[in-house]
């Protein structure tokens, strides 16, 4: 039977689980909407995996990362529990060697991490404007009524990209209709907004940061060929899109599974039963000082698994 491991990344627009083998290879992958409901989510993903590995898998480890990283960490008994960088920067490291930049944009923030022989060495995150973000191309392919999947389809079709305003993601909007209204074609509109994306993500992420070759994308908005050769042109250099791009989160706290269930000898993973329990969030406001801190309260059937919320540990310490 192989061994293998689990790798979850639950973040805010989607959830990515994963199992590899001892060296590292992809097994077995989902990529899900969250749509708001990361318990849900994470356990279809986790029936959908399970029953694509069935019995020629033993899952020896897990890990999780991602915004509900300690959620799903609880949920599925994680042997790791890591940040978002570190879990992307070791799947780089794995899978370009020598890599010194990584661009990893996501639903609801973007990333760029500097490595230099291997360690992390600078990170910048943009958490406050969607305007450098997946989401903001969601909402103009819906509003232009494309499909995102073929966002990247049209722009590479573009003669000439028209200049979108791209520092705020309302003030794009209205540039936009604008350029609609005027009459441009929608293959240059659609190129304009990958490369007002690309300059929001360069001027604000990417502010400071001294951006070497090889430079690797990752995440869902690496499928938009729009945005690959967009950063290509603004840095003058090949961007390498790597073969499981869109769950190189989960693959990176898998591999970090791996190394620290090897080195301890043993694993907290509560095994793919987790996927038909009854999890549930209870929440309630504290009388015990001025501070009325929420805590809220994360259950496993009826037993109270991990409280938070809570700034004195009177709660979460209990």
């Amino acid at each position: 039977m192989i061994q293998g491991y689990l790798g979850i990344d639950v973040g805010s627009v989607s959830t990515k689980v994963v199992v590899i083998d001892q060296r590292g290879k992809v097994l077995a992958s989902r990529y899900l909407r969250t749509n708001g409901r990361p318990i849900d989510t994470l356990q279809q993903g986790m029936r959908l995996v399970g029953a694509e590995i069935g019995d020629r898998v033993e899952v020896k480890g897990s890990g999780a990362t991602g915004s509900a990283r300690h959620l799903a960490g609880l949920m599925i008994g994680a042997d790791v529990v890591k940040n978002e960088i570190t879990a992307h920067a070791v799947a780089a490291s794995r899978a370009v060697e020598g890599v010194q930049t990584i661009i990893e944009i996501g639903g609801q923030d973007s990333k760029i991490i500097i490595m230099r022989d291997g360690v992390v060495v600078d990170f910048g995150m943009n958490t406050v404007c969607a305007a450098g973000t997946g989401s903001f191309l969601d909402q103009q392919a819906s509003r232009l009524q494309i499909p995102i999947e073929d966002f990247g389809s049209y722009a590479i079709k573009a003669n000439h990209p028209v200049r979108i305003a791209g520092r705020c993601a309302v003030f794009a909007e209205s540039d936009m209709i604008h350029k609609q209204q005027l009459g441009y074609s929608l293959e240059d509109i659609v190129a304009g907004l990958c490369e007002a994306l690309v300059r929001n993500y360069l001027n604000n992420v990417g502010k400071g940061k001294e951006i070497l070759s090889p430079i690797i994308f990752q995440g869902g908005v690496a499928a938009n060929l729009g945005l690959v050769r967009a950063f290509e042109a603004y840095l003058k250099t090949p961007v390498i899109v790597p073969q499981n791009y869109e769950v190189m989160g989960a693959i990176g706290v898998a591999i970090l599974a791996r190394d620290v269930v090897t080195k301890k000898g043993g694993a907290n993973f509560k095994g793919f039963v987790v996927q038909d329990m009854a999890y549930k969030t209870t929440s309630f406001e504290c009388k015990g000082c001025p501070n009325a801190c929420e805590v809220v309260q994360f259950y496993q059937e009826s037993e109270i698994l991990a409280r938070w919320g809570d700034r004195c540990g009177t709660w979460s310490g209990a």
